[in-house]
């Protein structure tokens, strides 16, 4: 297939295409190669040599360029020729992709810090004369110019480049909360009008110069905290660009059609050359193949899949070709899930930075204190009062001590989303470092369930091939752990056939029609009824059964997960409780606690069970971490104090969880705990600092003893403290990583 020319078909290439205003159009587009910065701009210098090209703009975290150009003087098929030519091969992104939010974001801050830098420059030059003024002989009337002269200059500075501040006030204002723009427009007002009154009646003291600074200094540490953030948030763009917008998929006829790959559909076979990226998630039906899913689950070694397992969105095959029969597709890939939960991770993280009980308490004894300090000089000294008060406004500002959590909360969950741990919930992240004991499912969770060929039962006669094939049906519609083993094994040895009106029901089972026989498989209390019902398969873990009574019973064997007991010895070290709860029968519950060295278990638990387990735990106050992947894990997920996921557990169990251990391993959940113990410390140091800075400089301003600039000056290096301490989470110590303990009081060893 020639790629580049399938772009020109018009469907196809309005996918991808936004046109602009001027007639011209804008793509996005995925270039995994922008890792030199020579490379970087030999790109752009060429594509920028192409007719019509407007402009050229490349994000080397997000490993995305955009292009705006006119399309009629350089088609799209020479444009993406023209990338491979330079050695960045490109893949073009929907057009959904070309979201200009965060580049607009990002380019509005720079104009309000470049015009408030010009402004501030030029205003420091002017108070230079009115300064020499103090000292020797400056005229009358030149001083009185150039106070005018700061105040023209400083207007476009306060109107412009401060109305940040100004509409974050309002927004608190209306919410009926105190936050850092609170106190921070109020210095500027006071501050400026003061300034205008005193230039206006040519007499009195004027502060242009310190409204100047405290402004641009605020908006320094605003644009770092922003590029920062940007910096984490484009890191997940990478991941969601995985997925390739083309797929070949096989006609009725056996011959290969160029679509969308957000078309494929369930059940469509999709053929994948070799090198080629996996557009669904789908089953191999072709010959064991080599995939790489490094962007997917930080497997950094080629992974061999057999034929009957699953392939994920986003994995590059780099033995082939392959057939793949597509499961979900479009938004229901693995890879579009993760962009939802990144997406609730980022309004998580905004809904804390924005509800921080400690900052508003901090802005009301700030109000309080310069309220005092104003009171205070009127009574000794009216003249210094407004000085006085300013100083302390501005010294005492909350900007430091509030940007503690954002700044540091976006470095720790940059740092995990590095190791394949997805943290959803920035609160929860928080909380994991007050855990005091693990909750764990079993089945899929601690242990890995495998199909015991010679535990599969026929039990009416049928062959073996027959009821695996009935069962097969069934599984294949089912994401419990059991049900995908089945799956698994069985796919390599019998045709499937097709399952209708299936149901599935939570902790218990699946039912449906195969062909003309109604079927059910799970266990035996859900697969048969009263009157069928046999005690002795009970032990069974699963039982094919039809209306007339069982058809099969199947049986299992377990292996504990290969980092299971490394894990939780880690955990006990720590200080951390480990049960283990299961709706599992009482001897395999007991067996694989006995081989984990786990204590506390607890068998057949329903999700009601689980969760009153859960619920008795917190009653007598404990702070409860739970690992679970199923369906029925979700009521126990939602619950928790701190809740993970496994990326191979169902979407119900992903949606609630607040960690989601992309790579399938438990290992996350210490890497997690080491990052959420560093960053507890790391925020109480920061706020320690900002505390004892506010400490030994408001005295100092509330005597009179620190001019308005002085303090502008003394804040903006407290907030810079704070965003450099916060680079300290997810840091190797300088003796080198060790791959041990991480509990707290150590600094983080394999996160960084």
């Amino acid at each position: 297939m020639n790629t580049y020319a399938t772009w020109a078909h018009p469907q196809l290439a309005a996918q991808v295409l936004r046109p602009r205003r001027d007639g011209c159009s804008e793509i996005a587009l995925r270039v995994e190669s922008l890792n030199d910065a020579r490379q970087v701009l030999w790109l752009e210098q060429r594509i920028r040599a192409l007719p019509g090209v407007r402009r050229v703009t490349i994000d080397r975290p997000a490993q995305r360029v955009r292009v705006a150009w006119d399309a009629r003087r350089t088609a799209l098929p020479a444009l993406l020729k023209s990338f491979a030519a330079a050695g960045c091969p490109a893949q073009p992104l929907q057009r959904d992709s070309i979201d200009d939010a965060r580049s607009r974001e990002q380019h509005q801050a720079l104009k309000h810090l470049l015009v408030a830098g010009m402004c501030a420059m030029q205003v420091m030059s002017y108070a230079f004369v009115i300064y020499i003024g103090v000292v020797d002989f400056v005229d009358f009337g030149a001083r009185n110019l150039f106070r005018w002269l700061g105040l023209l200059t400083t207007i476009p500075l306060v109107f412009y480049s401060a109305q940040t501040f100004f509409s974050g006030a309002a927004a608190e204002l209306r919410s009926r909360r105190l936050g850092i723009n609170l106190p921070v427009a109020l210095a500027i007002t006071l501050v400026f009008l003061a300034s205008v009154i005193n230039t206006l009646r040519g007499s009195g003291e004027v502060y242009f110069d310190s409204v100047s600074m405290f402004v641009f200094l605020l908006l320094v540490g605003r644009y770092i905290e922003l590029r920062s953030r940007h910096r984490g948030d484009a890191r997940g763009d990478a991941l969601l660009d995985a997925t390739p917008l083309l797929a070949q998929r096989r006609r009725a006829d056996g011959e290969l059609e160029t679509v969308p790959a957000m078309t494929l559909a369930s059940g469509d076979c999709v053929h994948i050359d070799d090198g080629g990226t996996v557009p669904a998630d789908g089953v191999l039906e072709s010959a064991a193949v080599e995939v790489d899913e490094a962007l997917l689950s930080g497997e950094s070694r080629p992974l061999r899949r057999q034929r009957g397992e699953r392939l994920v969105a986003g994995s590059v095959l780099l033995t082939g070709p392959a057939q793949l029969r597509v499961e979900h597709g479009g938004a229901d890939t693995s890879v579009a899930r993760l962009g939802a939960l990144a997406a609730r991770a980022r309004l998580a993280r905004a809904r804390i930075a924005g509800s921080d009980r400690e900052v508003t308490r901090f802005v009301r004894r700030v109000l309080v204190l310069t309220v005092l300090t104003a009171l205070g000089w009127l009574l000794v000294d009216p003249s210094r009062a407004f000085d006085a008060a300013i100083a302390v406004l501005v010294v005492a500002c909350p900007c430091a001590f509030a940007l503690t959590v954002p700044v540091t909360l976006t470095r720790a969950l940059g740092r995990l989303a590095r190791q394949h741990v997805l943290v959803t919930d920035g609160g929860a992240l928080l909380a994991l470092a007050d855990v005091d004991r693990a909750m764990f499912d079993k089945t899929g969770t601690l242990s890995t369930p495998h199909l015991d060929e010679h535990a599969v039962e026929p039990l009416r006669g049928d062959s073996r091939d027959q009821v695996l094939a009935w069962a097969l049906a069934l599984a294949n519609t089912s994401a419990h752990p059991l049900a995908r083993a089945l799956s698994i094994a069985g796919r390599q040895r019998v045709v499937v056939p097709a399952a209708q009106d299936v149901r599935v029901q939570l902790a218990a089972g699946v039912e449906g029609r195969v062909g003309d026989r109604a079927l059910r498989l799970g266990r035996a209390r859900y697969a048969l009824d009263e009157a069928h019902y046999d005690p002795r398969l009970a032990s069974a873990a699963l039982v094919l059964a039809d209306q007339h009574g069982a058809l099969a019973r199947f049986g299992f064997h377990e292996r504990p997960r290969e980092d299971a007991a490394a894990t939780l010895a880690r955990l006990r070290d720590d200080g951390i409780g480990v049960c283990m709860a299961s709706g599992d029968s009482a001897d395999r519950v007991a067996a694989l606690a006995t081989r984990l060295g786990i204590d506390d278990w607890h068998a057949r638990q329903l999700p009601a069970d689980k969760l009153a387990l859960l619920q008795s735990l917190q009653a007598t106050g404990h702070h409860v971490l739970a690992v679970g992947d199923g369906s029925n894990d979700a009521p126990l997920l939602a619950a928790a104090d701190v809740s993970a996921a496994l990326a191979s557990g169902t979407d119900l169990a992903q949606a609630q969880a607040d960690l989601l251990l992309l790579d399938g391993r438990l290992g996350g959940l210490l890497q997690a705990r080491a990052i959420a113990v560093q960053l507890r410390q790391v925020i109480a140091q920061s706020r320690r600092w900002a505390l004892t800075y506010n400490l030994l400089a408001v005295p100092f301003a509330a005597f009179g003893l620190v001019s308005p600039w002085l303090a502008a000056i003394g804040m903006s290096l407290s907030s810079l403290m704070v965003v450099i301490n916060a680079l300290r989470v997810g840091r190797e110590p300088a003796g080198g990583t060790d791959h041990g303990h991480a509990g707290p009081g150590r600094t983080v060893e394999a996160a960084a």
